[in-house]
């Protein structure tokens, strides 16, 4: 008995930098259909926007082009990135190296020396350090010194 398997014609990859996520989709047929919209070779869109347009402030262009130069995959492969959390230069760090695990998914002989060599599969691990108990509201502040609180005037004595 056969079942009838449907074969995706995207590879999924997750990245994360500090508090933003980035699910990536890399579409290997040559066409894509995202909300609605027709992705060509070539096209990455973000949270339905093209890339030069969610990641246009800042020095953030040269950045993901220099991934897309790097690999090679310019004209290639139609890409669909969601990102959420944390600031725009977080979400652009998470979504590189999401592309760069499903590049590494589609085809690791021929991308994997490529990204490991320029640093885009090693997850970046700093984070927002937690805040502790008992002190000041922050994460490394100290509690005020009790002596210290409230400045004395000399006619209150």
């Amino acid at each position: 008995m056969t079942r009838n398997q449907t074969v995706k014609s995207y590879v999924f990859a997750v990245g994360r930098r500090r508090e933003a996520v980035a699910r990536v989709r890399l579409y290997n047929m040559g066409k894509a259909v995202v909300n609605g919209a027709e992705l060509k070779k070539g096209e990455i869109v973000v949270n339905s926007k093209p890339i030069q347009e969610y990641f246009r402030f800042g020095p953030y262009a040269p950045v993901y082009n220099k991934f897309i130069l790097n690999t090679g995959i310019s004209g290639k492969y139609p890409l669909s990135i969601k990102v959420e959390g944390g600031g725009i230069a977080g979400q652009l760090d998470a979504a590189i190296l999401g592309m760069a695990r499903a590049l590494d998914k589609l085809d690791r002989e021929k991308y994997h020396k490529i990204l490991r060599d320029n640093g885009y599969l090693t997850r970046d691990p700093r984070t927002r350090e937690r805040r502790k108990v008992g002190m000041g509201g922050k994460a490394r502040r100290k509690k005020q010194s009790p002596k210290r609180q409230f400045p004395q005037s000399p006619d209150n004595t």
